[in-house]
């Protein structure tokens, strides 16, 4: 079976027995907060509200079940496309989430960092981000990721025009290998990316970490993220720990 065809609506995944590997970085593309409110008759925002809750849920279920990096794709930049209203009911949604988790992100021990460009937000959500960031960049515990106005394609394009100023300024061509690009990235100073999860069934990686994801394991699964919790979160890690990662050999 191949990681597109892992899907939620199989047996539940048994949590994993003792000594099985457990993914030191986990990312998600959290989808499917329109759809939880439409199939509730509610607004979109209701949806959203929902999937922050979620979002608290895991980011604490990924500490105790041992998770060292956590990314989550919060608002890629072409979700600027959507209505006014709506980005602005998930900006809100943001400085709330900030200014009421920073302070156990800071208790825990989490690192927070943030992946895209956040700069391009407006001034006051800038400045929340910046403090959040700095309160907790001495913290010595997990990593919480957060990718906002963030898109794969343009952080690889922005890594090619950094080594080509370094090229110009005298760094040989033949220094430009995978390593080099990878310390141009935005996830630079995380693990390697070990497992990618989608929720609400659609199967597509969305602009979201397309170098990263080389050779991480893939898991589409149906639940709508609002639903997405703790034991969705260990069963994940139980499919991760049962596949066999050969990284093209044999």
């Amino acid at each position: 079976m191949t990681p597109f065809a892992a899907r939620a609506s199989a047996p539940s995944v048994q949590r994993p027995e003792p000594g099985l590997p457990v993914p030191r970085h986990v990312a998600i593309i959290m989808d499917g907060n329109g759809r939880w409110a439409k199939a509730r008759r509610l607004p979109r925002i209701a949806g959203h509200r929902q999937g922050v809750e979620a979002v608290r849920r895991i980011t604490r279920a990924a500490r105790e079940q041992g998770i060292e990096a956590l990314t989550l794709y919060a608002f890629s930049s072409e979700n600027w496309r959507r209505p006014e209203e709506e980005i602005g009911d998930l900006m809100g949604l943001l400085r709330h989430f900030l200014r009421n988790e920073l302070a156990e992100l800071v208790r825990e021990g989490v690192r927070l960092r943030i992946l895209g460009n956040y700069r391009a937000l407006k001034g006051d959500l800038v400045e929340l981000i910046d403090d959040a960031v700095a309160r907790t960049v001495e913290n010595t515990g997990p990593i919480l990721a957060i990718a906002l106005n963030y898109g794969a394609q343009a952080e690889l394009a922005a890594a090619a025009r950094r080594l080509a100023e370094k090229v110009a300024a005298g760094m040989p061509v033949g220094a430009i290998d995978e390593a080099a690009i990878e310390r141009e990235l935005d996830t630079h100073d995380l693990p390697p990316l070990d497992l990618m999860i989608r929720t609400s069934g659609e199967q597509r990686l969305s602009n979201f970490l397309l170098w990263q994801a080389a050779y991480s394991e893939l898991l589409f699964v149906d639940t709508l993220w609002p639903d997405f919790d703790g034991e969705a979160l260990a069963d994940a890690i139980a499919a991760y720990g049962q596949r066999q990662r050969r990284f093209g050999g044999l």
